[in-house]
């Protein structure tokens, strides 16, 4: 079709939805909620899979975590729960003097996690406790906002002490660094604050209090042991020795499929893998909303159609081709797809805007290519149905239509 023809079809279109307003808006609605769904939840499984990544790559690019059973199902930071919970060995501190024999890595860190609700003189908070030795602060590059980290004394004598994280100081103490020196409890019993840390943005370690883990031994941590074993590299080219000696000194001890040495890659690997399925599921479900919008326009499409018989046949009379119809009509339904298509991708821009200030979701140009793509295709594929009807109107049926 010539560039003038391109032209008064398209603005033909635009006037007949201009006649319609509301029609025009309740037709669109459901492109417009489909297209709004899908990039909305590409942009919130993208924002989820950039949490985790961000918590994982805070760890270190030279971190060895040993796992127990089917390895890292916990959550956020690599913390998921107390031994045990997923099947598998429950390590204990034979197991980390064991580790400790490896030369090339320089941190070996036991873990020990659980929940557990946090109180003070001015409040109380449900948060986390992490019973670990002095390495974990130089191993995650931790900074402390006020006071100091406890220190290898404190863990062999088993000292009252712990080190919060800055929310968890906020919600007890209101001022953060005001909470070195004041005492917290939980578990029947009680702690010193010497140290709060800087914010992470891990939920998990900033709602923490990070405690010796010997200090664990008794009534929060009665079997001694731990959830995880984290190893310490100097350097990325000694990863793979490690998690070779690691894997040879516990299989000693344990069978193969009670624990699992993980490096850093494969758990990011793995998560790529996994959201690549979340985000097929998530277009999937999204794509219904879609559906539905493209029967409605084709509901609509054909109404109009029908409302317009006599016009068609009067075009037809004073010499318009079939083909000439049917792209007036096609353009019809494309250009109202496409428009609900932009409007559902504008609202979903907005919404992702306004959650970034609390959570890294993310709209990728992939996303707004299927958004524009998907809206455009339903709008040839479910217009193309009523314009062939309007195109093959006999001219002197169509003018004679009441």
């Amino acid at each position: 079709m010539k560039k003038n023809g391109t032209y008064h079809v398209l603005k033909s279109a635009i006037v007949d939805f201009k006649r319609n307003k509301i029609r025009t808006f309740l037709t669109s609605l459901g492109i417009v909620i489909g297209v709004f769904s899908v990039v909305l939840l590409i942009a919130l499984g993208l924002g989820l899979k950039n949490y985790l990544q961000e918590q994982f790559e805070s760890l270190g690019a030279n971190l060895v975590m040993v796992m127990p059973g089917s390895g890292f199902g916990g959550g956020g930071g690599g913390f998921g729960g107390p031994a045990g919970l997923f099947g598998g060995a429950e390590f204990d501190e034979k197991d980390v003097s064991n580790l400790k024999r490896i030369s090339s890595a320089k941190y070996v860190v036991p873990v020990y996690f659980t929940s557990a609700l946090i109180e003070s003189n001015e409040g109380e908070l449900s948060g986390y406790v992490m019973g670990m030795n002095e390495d974990i602060f130089a191993l995650m590059d931790m900074t402390p906002l006020a006071g100091k980290f406890f220190t290898k004394s404190d863990v062999a004598s088993r000292a009252k002490k712990a080190v919060v994280g800055q929310v968890l100081a906020e919600n007890l103490f209101e001022d953060p660094k005001s909470a070195t020196g004041k005492t917290i409890r939980f578990k029947n019993q009680r702690f010193k604050v010497v140290g709060v840390l800087e914010k992470r943005g891990d939920q998990e370690m900033d709602n923490a209090a990070i405690i010796p883990y010997k200090t664990t031994f008794g009534n929060i941590n009665p079997e001694k042991t731990f959830w995880a074993i984290y190893l310490g590299v100097e350097g990325e080219e000694d990863v793979e020795e490690v998690k070779q000696k690691a894997e040879t000194i516990l299989l000693k001890k344990y069978h193969e499929d009670d624990f699992e040495v993980v490096e850093q890659s494969e758990i990011l690997s793995t998560l790529d893998q996994i959201f690549a399925v979340v985000n097929g599921i998530l277009v999937a479900i999204g794509s219904i909303s879609l559906l539905v919008g493209g029967v409605g326009i084709m509901n609509i499409m054909y109404a109009t159609v029908t409302e317009r018989t006599k016009e068609v046949g009067i075009r037809r009379a004073v010499g318009a081709t079939e083909k000439e119809i049917l792209a007036q009509f096609l353009a019809e339904s494309v250009v109202l797809s496409l428009l609900g298509g932009l409007v559902g991708l504008a609202l979903a821009a907005i919404v992702v805007v306004v959650t970034r200030q609390f959570f890294p979701a993310e709209i990728n140009f992939a996303s707004i290519l299927l958004a524009i793509g998907i809206s455009t295709a339903i709008g040839v594929f479910f217009g193309v149905f009523p314009a062939r009807r309007a195109a093959k109107l006999p001219p002197i049926e169509a003018i004679r239509y009441e």
